[in-house]
């Protein structure tokens, strides 16, 4: 299957009167047609920016330093981040789902107002074609009464509808990658379980790429084809959601294993946290930024520079010492 989507060595850095924070450093992933993949990790680990960089959405004092995004064979970084081409790639070829719907609608502008801006802006719709859509998007995402709901504004619906309006935002202009930055957040269990159900049926029907942005394996497990998991600003570990459960290689992919529940372990098993924090991304280390964390360390991983990326088997990559040496 073609690769519609290929990051390479992308950076991302935010200049601080702190220093220079490596929000995102190295990082190359890739998403093929009609594919859902999970970006996994924690806050603070680059999984939400390095999304932001994709679409140019990056704001100062951030900035991207380099690499690559290869969308249909051009890189998005050398168009003008405010420039037309930018603009026609945004939101009508690749879309974004934000973390929090009521701060990313507007609060004085009607649902209506709202969907129908980029309907007529990137597929040319008159107000009465593009109202007309907006109506079956929302009714297509489960809001009930959408022919009297959609000259609501936002403070109007419950969180839950606010996300599948988002949802429905990102889906009208039948974009080939949707992007899903922490799409349950604040959201009560059945109603995240529904939305994550709504949209992996949306892409399949609407044949599109779908990426989840997450820092919860659990939410991934059931959907993600393939996951690449984020620590400190890099990649440490990728695969397909098989490899990664049932063979995680990376102490810290293991380590997020352990804070999920499972219904398969004896009752009255304790969840294990990883200890300790994440690094100061101001001040990056040469050696493994997982080692003051790790259980597994050795002392080669407090002497020796961060390991690239080693193919451990199929699609199976791991950034770790301890699996060059075939441990």
């Amino acid at each position: 299957m073609a690769k519609l989507l290929e990051v390479k060595n992308l950076a991302t850095h935010f200049n601080t009167e702190g220093g220079v924070v490596k929000a995102v450093d190295g990082v190359s992933y890739y998403v093929d047609e009609q594919e859902i993949v999970g970006v996994v990790g924690e806050s603070g680990c680059g999984k939400s920016v390095s999304q932001l960089s994709v679409m140019q959405l990056v704001s100062r004092p951030g900035r991207v330093v380099g690499g690559e995004v290869l969308f249909e064979d051009r890189d998005l970084l050398k168009y003008s981040k405010n420039g037309p081409e930018m603009r026609s790639v945004r939101g009508g070829k690749i879309a974004m789902i934000f973390q929090e719907p009521m701060t990313s609608l507007n609060p004085v502008l009607t649902v209506n107002r709202q969907m129908t801006e980029m309907l007529q802006l990137h597929l040319g719709m008159n107000a009465d074609e593009a109202r007309a859509r907006a109506i079956e998007l929302l009714g297509m995402v489960g809001i009930p009464g959408a022919e009297r709901r959609i000259d609501d504004y936002p403070h109007q619906f419950s969180g839950g509808m606010r996300q599948r309006v988002m949802i429905a935002i990102g889906l009208s202009c039948n974009p080939k990658i949707l992007i899903a930055d922490e799409p349950t957040t604040a959201l009560d269990v059945t109603t995240q379980a529904q939305l994550l159900e709504l949209m992996k049926d949306m892409v399949q029907r609407l044949r599109t790429s779908l990426i989840i942005v997450t820092h919860n394996l659990g939410v991934v497990a059931r959907y993600a084809q393939r996951i690449y998991i984020m620590y400190a600003g890099r990649i440490v570990e990728s695969g397909t959601t098989k490899d990664i459960f049932s063979n995680p290689r990376h102490p810290y992919t293991k380590g997020l294993l352990r804070c999920v529940p499972r219904l398969d372990e004896e009752r009255g098993r304790k969840l294990v946290p990883i200890d300790g924090l994440p690094p100061n991304l101001i001040n990056m280390p040469d050696t493994c930024a997982f080692q003051p964390r790790c259980a597994e360390k050795c002392d080669r991983c407090t002497a020796d520079t961060c390991p690239p990326l080693i193919h451990v088997g199929n699609e199976h990559y791991v950034g770790c010492i301890l699996n060059s040496e075939g441990k």
